[in-house]
């Protein structure tokens, strides 16, 4: 295979890792990225649903001693059978509209101008739920002295997984972000910053690896032995990348906010709205 085609596969795969749980939408970086490394086409469309499974084997190889646990206990252990149902009830609401409206959306918005767009709005919407936070819980939170309704995964109820589900449905829009509309919903259905940023970990595992196989087996046609280069390198990579995210996210959030986050994507997101604006950069769709 084309070695320029495996290093864009390998770049691809870096932003996948980098971007898939940090609120600033995976999806919506691969398709910019994509446009920019001119990686286009409907089986480059595949491939972008696909290299999230390498990212969710990364929350599977950190988290394989509580899955495991699960597993285990599935038949007799209250704690990991609430556990298991909060997961499935959380990703049921993504499973439903995924294939209801997950062609209309990508027929029409899986553009870079509507990608940028959910960008901003996404990152607006983030700074006016953190300035919430302050005035509720003011420096308590990052300080670890405010007591969370739900401070850990396993203090999640039904209703609060099939809320978090229903939140992770508006990453249908590309530029939303999945890890950004559970997070942050999350925080807003009164869950501490560390369990609404490992319950999007344990959500993703169905919701991403479902996605990837969906989309593998449904254009499965589009496909060749050929590309099958290009589908290993770009997970392999995703997975590695992932795995640092995970890592230093997860310290991250003991001591920060989310504001950060919310700039780079207003910045982003509007530099590449000028850009196309202005015709300084021809984004392919």
């Amino acid at each position: 295979m084309d070695p320029i085609l495996l290093l864009k596969a390998a770049l691809m795969g870096v932003v996948e890792g980098l971007t898939e749980f940090l609120p600033i939408s995976s999806t919506g970086h691969l398709i910019l990225a994509g446009s920019l490394l001119d990686f286009t086409g409907d089986n480059v469309k595949v491939f972008e649903v696909a290299i999230q499974s390498g990212a969710m084997l990364s929350v599977i190889w950190e988290y394989r001693v509580r899955l495991a646990s699960t597993v285990r206990g599935i038949t007799h252990d209250p704690v990991a059978q609430r556990f298991a149902l909060n997961v499935l009830v959380a990703f049921l609401p993504a499973a439903f509209f995924g294939l209801l409206l997950g062609g209309l959306v990508k027929q029409h918005l899986f553009y870079p101008v509507p990608v940028a767009l959910a960008l901003v709005v996404g990152g607006l919407l983030i700074l006016v739920i953190e300035a919430r936070h302050k005035r509720l819980y003011g420096a308590r939170d990052l300080q670890g002295t405010r007591q969370a309704r739900v401070e850990t995964v396993d203090d999640m109820t039904l209703a609060d997984a099939l809320k978090v589900g229903l939140l992770q449905c508006l990453a249908l829009i590309p530029g939303t972000s999945r890890s950004g509309a559970t997070i942050m919903g999350a925080l807003v259905l009164g869950f501490s910053r560390k369990a609404a940023t490992e319950f999007s970990f344990y959500l993703g595992i169905p919701t991403l690896m479902g996605a990837g196989a969906y989309s593998v087996w449904k254009y499965r046609e589009l496909l060749s032995w050929a590309d099958l280069p290009m589908f290993a390198v770009g997970t392999v990579v995703s997975f590695f990348a992932a795995l640092a995210c995970i890592r230093w996210l997860i310290r991250y959030v003991s001591t920060h906010d989310f504001v950060p986050f919310a700039w780079y994507r207003i910045v982003f997101g509007g530099l590449v709205l000028l850009t196309a604006y202005m015709g300084w950069v021809e984004w392919a769709a």
